[in-house]
This record gives structure tokens, C-alpha cells and sequence, in this order.
């Protein structure tokens, strides 16, 4: 796994995690997407499929504004692409 990619993904979702304009259940899902890709006794394969798994639950989340739908989705696409 690429370490820059990493942490820009980590910087983003600390971003949302801190952005108290978000739902707070939204928030929590952020902060287990982050936490588990910091497992590094856990498979990159794995870890990123839990990120993406939490981030899945949310991006459908009627309660979250279209700026951080759109953060979410930028996530899950780099995510996406760190899996291929």
C-alpha cells in the first residue's frame, strides 16, 4: 500500500471525523473506516475491504450533505484503487 495514499485517505477522513456538521453516527463510521487501516497486524486486502464496508453503510446516508457525499466518495475511490 502506498503510504502517501494512505495518509491523504487518513487526512481526509480525520477531516469528516472532526466535522461536527456531520451526523454523529456518520462520524463514528469515519473514525472505524480511519481505525482500521491503521491495523497493521491485519492484511492490506482486509483492512481496506472494512474501510470500504463502513463507508458503504454511510455514503447512502440521507443525513450527510453533498459536500462530505462527495469526500466519502473520493475515499472509497482511492481506496478502490489501492485494492486493484
Amino acid at each position: 500500500m502506498d503510504d502517501n495514499a494512505l495518509r491523504n485517505i487518513i487526512d481526509i477522513l480525520s477531516q469528516i471525523e472532526k466535522d461536527f456538521t456531520v451526523p454523529k453516527n456518520v462520524r463514528i463510521k469515519v473514525k472505524n473506516a480511519y481505525s482500521v487501516l491503521g491495523e497493521l497486524d491485519t492484511s492490506v486486502a482486509v483492512r481496506v475491504d472494512k474501510s470500504l464496508q463502513e463507508l458503504d453503510d454511510i455514503s447512502d446516508d440521507p443525513n450527510v450533505s453533498s459536500y462530505t457525499r462527495t469526500q466519502i466518495w473520493n475515499v472509497v475511490s482511492l481506496l478502490e484503487s489501492i485494492s486493484e
